[in-house]
């Protein structure tokens, strides 16, 4: 009797190891998901940041040489009489 008692103990105990294991498992590889997902995160940030970065120095250029070359339009249309 206290053999298959020792037994079913035993058996419980693998199997509540096993479960055990297949948690830590699980939680590795989600662990490891999120930090990929969160370092192409960072990539498509800086990314996003020298793009901004890049038009906004376009616009500021195009800013600067309209100031010094004005537009065509800026006055009003001469009629000839």
């Amino acid at each position: 009797m206290p053999v298959v008692v020792l037994l079913f103990v035993l058996i419980v105990l693998f199997v509540g190891l096993l479960l055990a294991a297949d948690g830590v498992v699980k939680w590795a590889r989600r662990a490891r998901r999120r930090r990929e997902a969160s370092r192409r995160l960072t990539a498509a940030t800086a990314r996003a940041d020298a793009r901004h970065r890049h038009r906004r120095a376009a616009a500021e250029a195009s800013t600067a040489l309209t100031s010094v070359m004005p537009a065509i339009h800026d006055h009003t249309p001469r009629h000839v009489d």
